[in-house]
């Protein structure tokens, strides 16, 4: 192996607080197939990548509350090391079929979804509230 240096895996950490998640929400967010991912930028120093999961009662009870984050900690567990950005913390929301989907099927959502969200930067631009310029408005002689 003359001439490849060894890449070295980034250090992943749990995300276990609130604030992190509320941080995380202020991201870019993205959804596919049974899974919902956002990833925020932390813009600091530290080359880590935070991981949090979870699941609401909406898409069932504890019991599948609780496999869909067990699914869903396994596959970040394979594929955040591969498509995650260094620097980011990244939730992982279950949807309604997370914890019914096949398995090959998640492992594409959330590896699609992970290549994705590491093209977009920044804040997501729907997400935006910025006032659209006086300027841009059509006047009543445009109509």
């Amino acid at each position: 192996m003359k001439g490849s240096p060894i890449q070295s895996q980034p250090t992943i950490r749990r995300l276990t607080k609130r604030p992190q998640f509320l941080a995380a929400a202020k991201g870019v967010s993205l959804s596919r197939g049974a899974v919902f991912i956002q990833r925020l930028d932390r813009r600091d120093e530290d080359p880590a990548i935070g991981v949090g999961f979870t699941a609401t009662r909406k898409i069932g009870g504890a019991v599948v509350r609780n496999r869909a984050k067990r699914r869903l900690r396994e596959a970040a567990r394979a594929l955040v090391p591969l498509h995650g950005v260094a620097g980011s913390d990244y939730v992982l929301v279950a949807r309604q079929g997370t914890a019914d989907r096949p398995w090959d099927r998640l492992l594409d959502d959330v590896a699609s979804a992970l290549t994705r969200l590491a093209t977009l930067g920044g804040a997501d631009p729907s997400r935006s509230r910025a006032p659209v310029p006086i300027s841009d408005l059509p006047t009543p002689q445009d109509r």
